[in-house]
């Protein structure tokens, strides 16, 4: 009997003698009834303190429990920052992870002395099928299906045990997440690189497959760009003519050097139409044909689309293998000093020459 119930029978017996008291002297009991009461009130706590040993036995049955108890084994411990190989050669996971397992009853297996090693090492095999297979810039996925892979309980090779895990994390060496990043900034680089190589390819075959074939071709493209102002095309003819010869590095069609526009005061004879013909044929070159292009276009000294139409026509003329006039565009409207591999152009990775 514990301390708290002594106490409860002590004052419940004091109770009960002080009612019977007050009862014997409300209904007047006889004398000889007092002490027989006394010696009731004696014995009650004492029989009731006899029987609540009697019931208890010598041992707590709580202490008794815990002596016969068989001893709680360990089922699980913790992995700390264990390297697993990824996809990638030289690009490792950092794994940590709560390893729980269960020891399988069987007669046929012999005891184990270190359960812990062989659920860490099933719980290590099982995760490195899954990363060996991944790439490296996956790690927060990766994580989540390792998660979803060792979430079950599954036999180690040996049969001794079952294990699994939780609390896992895999994460990246972080000079190795630095790497990851630099390598995709490149790859978006390169990305945008070549769009933008390809577009301009497009349009240089544009122009000079296209719009610069020929005069006729020019004219063409010349109309639908001034809504069909025929006037003004038609004002035009000599320009478009002297832009498509400087294109494809050609002596300007004698159809049309009749309406190039001849210089004040000079007298336009027979003569001097010939004469004017073969100096054009011998002394106009083709940086002369565009730079009298540019003048009439109002494209003046400076003007940054003058050197981009000589770069795009340049480069048309490169690949008709014309290198010696494309370079004296370059020249003329590109000096040397801009035209380097440093001028701020995207680089070429690939080593193309950006046909």
């Amino acid at each position: 009997m514990t301390t708290a119930r002594k106490t409860t029978t002590a004052f419940l017996t004091v109770l009960c003698g002080l009612l019977l008291t007050i009862v014997g002297l409300t209904q007047r009991w006889p004398t000889w009834t007092w002490p027989t009461l006394a010696v009731l009130l004696l014995l009650a706590p004492a029989v009731a303190f006899r029987i609540a040993s009697l019931r208890r036995g010598s041992i707590p049955v709580s202490f008794e429990e815990q002596l016969t108890a068989t001893p709680v084994e360990r089922t699980e411990c913790h992995v700390s920052r264990v390297v697993l190989p990824s996809h990638w050669d030289d690009y490792n996971f950092v794994f940590s992870a709560t390893v729980r397992w269960f020891l399988i009853e069987s007669p046929g297996n012999d005891p184990v002395l270190n359960p812990a090693g062989l659920a860490v090492e099933a719980v290590l095999n099982r995760a490195r099928a899954v990363t060996e297979r991944r790439e490296p810039g996956r790690a927060s996925l990766v994580q989540h299906e390792l998660g979803g892979v060792l979430s079950r309980m599954c036999p180690d090779p040996t049969e001794h045990l079952q294990a699994m895990a939780e609390d896992i994390s895999l994460t990246l060496l972080e000079q190795d997440q630095e790497r990851l990043d630099r390598l995709a900034d490149v790859r978006k680089d390169k990305a945008v690189w070549e769009h933008r190589r390809k577009y301009e390819q497009s349009r240089r075959q544009y122009l000079g497959e296209d719009v610069l074939k020929d005069t006729g071709s020019a004219v063409v493209w010349w109309l639908a760009k001034n809504d069909e102002h025929v006037e003004k095309t038609v004002a035009d003819l000599a320009l478009l003519a002297q832009l498509t010869s400087a294109a494809n590095d050609t002596d300007i069609p004698e159809r049309i050097q009749d309406l190039l526009p001849q210089q004040p005061g000079e007298r336009i004879t027979p003569e001097f139409l010939e004469g004017a013909r073969t100096a054009s044929r011998h002394e106009m070159t083709a940086t002369d044909h565009l730079s009298d292009f540019f003048e009439a276009m109002g494209f003046t000294e400076g003007d940054v689309r003058r050197t981009m139409l000589a770069k795009q026509i340049s480069q048309i003329i490169t690949e008709q293998n014309r290198h010696e006039t494309a370079e004296d565009l370059l020249r003329r409207f590109d000096p040397p000093a801009t035209f380097t591999p440093d001028n701020g152009e995207e680089p070429n990775p690939g080593g193309d020459d950006g046909r």
